[in-house]
């Protein structure tokens, strides 16, 4: 449920329609990279993110794009206008390639409940996970009910790295949206750490 206090925030999500047949299931490193390589200032962002594209599941090393996949990135508003010198550029993606269609920009809203596909952990263990964003949260003045979710161990070329989803819920209006610019943990530009609204906590398992 979203809330309604008139605050806006200082990022926003940039959402690219995406043209091509596939990409490698898991994109995040390869993406990253073609992604600096057209906008080099995009590492000298610390609150920039690179949101995890929702492709179509399956088993296959390549995953088919459908016509709702995007490409959202959240970035300080101020960079918008640069970012958009994207749309018609053609990525190289781990063999594959996409072209990038005209961005519209989403806003980031407040929501009590917002959850992360993937939060970066400092070590493969899930109680020690939850002691560290506990403190991260405690560090922020955050107050939220935190529900850890499914465990993954990705292994990208850079080293191999486990993540956990993580549902935060009863934000108020301001940490919501200051969980949605600052995130939590690591990889940002790895889709890692980054919060979207949702409006049941039966996601924290997907």
């Amino acid at each position: 449920m979203s809330l309604d206090e008139p605050l806006q925030a200082t990022l926003v999500d940039m959402v690219f329609p995406l043209e091509g047949h596939s990409l490698p299931r898991d994109a995040a490193p390869a993406l990253r990279a073609a992604l600096e390589q057209e906008l080099p200032w995009l590492s000298e962002e610390p609150l920039a993110g690179i949101h995890p594209l929702k492709l179509v599941p399956g088993t296959e090393t390549d995953a088919l794009l459908s016509q709702r996949t995007r490409l959202l990135l959240r970035l300080p508003r101020e960079r918008f206008g640069a970012a958009t010198e994207l749309a018609g550029r053609t990525l190289q993606i781990g063999g594959q390639t996409v072209t990038l269609g005209h961005p519209h920009p989403r806003e980031l809203l407040p929501h009590r409940t917002l959850y992360a596909y993937a939060v970066a952990a400092e070590v493969d263990d899930e109680i020690a996970f939850m002691q560290t964003m506990n403190d991260e949260l405690q560090a922020l003045a955050v107050r939220s009910q935190v529900v850890c979710g499914k465990r993954q161990q990705r292994d990208w070329p850079a080293g191999a790295l486990t993540t956990f989803s993580l549902m935060l819920h009863g934000l108020t209006t301001v940490d919501s949206l200051r969980l949605q610019e600052l995130g939590l943990g690591r990889h940002r530009l790895l889709g890692c750490g980054i919060f979207v609204p949702h409006k049941s906590a039966a996601a924290v398992g997907e």
